[in-house]
């Protein structure tokens, strides 16, 4: 068996990416939509609204929230 590589990178925010998929179920695009949808704008704001609304771990939360708002867009 044959693991197929990972599409992220192995250094900065986007290497929490295969966790984050794989503990909270849904990928890095549906978690930028709900960044998108939120209703909140400033950086720690959008952390606290992850960990408070999907029990999300600060250093995931960060980790997508870094990535989103550096205008990085995932693919579906």
């Amino acid at each position: 068996m044959t693991n197929s590589p990972s599409p992220w990178p192995r250094q900065g925010p986007a290497s929490y990416f295969p966790s984050i998929e794989s503990k909270y179920g849904k990928s890095i695009a549906q978690w930028q939509a709900i960044i998108s949808e939120c209703g909140v704008e400033k950086h720690m704001a959008i952390v606290a609204f992850l960990k408070t609304q999907y029990s999300m771990g600060h250093g995931h939360a960060n980790a997508l929230v870094t990535w989103t708002l550096a205008g990085n867009v995932a693919s579906e």
